[in-house]
């Protein structure tokens, strides 16, 4: 069965089904209002029916539902529901998130467009897994990360991350090869064991898949470590001339069929799989060229290789950046002192006004003009007349020990 998982581990299942603690845990989540879980579910072929959403509010009183979707989130306690049951029953998607370091995306696919096989080859541990309901699979990918804490709301990101769902179904696998990705991170596969085959385009990844990586906490070093063996993405488009050729040539019955399953609408992803049937049955033939597989040690090996080659990078981006605020703020500062040039005598008899006031903020604008002044004769070369009259300013003031402590800290006496 598909359910998140606790801090420790350990499956959260549902409160009628026995299990390690369950009671234990439960109380602990009621305990802690500051936990935050979070559930979504999007129907993305066909809108829920009034009967469906009924059935739904049975299961929660008080999530929120729409005929595209449920969505319910905790401070405390946990869902009573089976993700998997309702995946199986009502919807296409499912995203949970858990501010302990669960995340998870499970998309529900048509084993017509999407073999088992192929999902079994990037399978790897519970990062990526799959199960077969039927006519359709239910792939799962799921990243556990409980002590890089960060902490983030679960809105949007299923509506961002949905489209996976066409992709796999379109032929796309660069999502499974992510998900092996993930294992790999996560120390779940031996050094040794070769990578499977890498989909074209992992180097040229589009907004959802970055969604997903970043979703994931998926290594950007070890993605493009993976990516120098990728091939360019092919075009998943086909001219008009080519598709109409294409047309012609399928039998009289068949296009009819396919033309009447068209209209009535009733065949979810029919257009999918007429795309990517159309697609395998133009695109070129010519045999690929086939690379070695790496292992999983070398992969490793190169990404942190790559790793600290964009470190080395950011260091020298963000050390001209820091150089040109540095020559920036001069400037202005360099621009500030001569404004005070000519008005020196005035500024003195400011700052003795200013000590004056026995008033502690009072003192800090003192400092602040002094450093101005300290600054302005340091920047013409002759310091000997700020240090006569700072002298004196202190012999004058030296029984307020407040005001001389800030004489010192701003390094203007000894």
């Amino acid at each position: 069965m598909l359910y998140p998982f606790r801090r420790d581990g350990k499956q959260l299942q549902p409160r009628h089904e026995k299990g390690d603690d369950i009671g234990g845990c439960q109380q602990r989540l009621a305990n802690q209002m500051s936990e935050y879980q979070f559930y979504e579910f999007q129907s993305l072929d066909q809108p829920l029916t009034k009967q469906q959403m009924e059935e739904l509010r049975q299961i929660s009183s008080r999530a929120q539902i729409t005929p595209s979707g449920f969505v319910n989130f905790y401070n405390y306690g946990d869902f009573s529901g089976d993700p998997e049951h309702l995946l199986e029953k009502y919807f296409d998607a499912f995203l949970y998130l858990a501010n302990w370091g669960t995340r998870w995306l499970v998309l529900r696919v048509s084993a017509k467009l999407l073999d088992t096989r192929t999902v079994a080859t990037y399978g790897a541990g519970d990062c990526l897994a799959c199960s077969r309901h039927g006519d359709d699979l239910i792939v799962s990918l799921r990243s556990e990360d409980e002590e890089s804490f960060e902490w983030m709301e679960g809105d949007g990101w299923l509506a961002a991350l949905a489209p996976i769902r066409a992709q796999l179904m379109r032929g796309d696998h660069r999502a499974l090869y992510l998900g092996w990705l993930l294992a790999v991170q996560g120390a779940e596969i031996d050094e040794h064991v070769l990578e499977p085959a890498v989909p074209p385009g992992l180097g040229d990844l589009d907004a959802t898949l970055d969604t997903l990586a970043q979703f994931m906490r998926i290594d950007i070093d070890l993605i493009a470590a993976a990516a120098e063996q990728s091939a360019a993405l092919p075009s998943a488009s086909l001219s008009t001339t080519v598709l109409a050729g294409w047309i012609a040539e399928l039998p009289g019955t068949e296009k009819d069929t396919l033309l009447a399953a068209l209209i009535a609408a009733d065949t979810p992803n029919l257009a999918l799989a007429l795309q990517r049937q159309a697609l395998d049955a133009t695109r070129d033939r010519a045999p690929q060229r086939e690379t070695p597989r790496r292992s999983v040690g070398s992969l490793l090996e190169r990404a942190r290789v790559l790793g600290e080659a964009r470190a080395k990078k950011d260091a020298a981006k963000r050390a001209l950046a820091n150089a040109k605020r540095e020559r920036e703020a001069a400037a202005i500062r360099k621009k500030h002192l001569e404004s005070l040039r000519g008005r020196e005598d005035s500024l003195w008899h400011e700052v003795s006004q200013l000590i004056d006031t026995y008033q502690p903020k009072r003192y800090d604008d003192a400092i602040f003009i002094l450093r101005d002044l300290l600054d302005l004769t340091q920047m013409h070369g002759d310091a000997s007349t700020f240090t006569a009259r700072m002298s004196a300013l202190h012999a004058q003031h030296a029984k307020k020990t407040a005001l001389v402590k800030k004489f010192r800290r701003a390094m203007l006496i000894e």
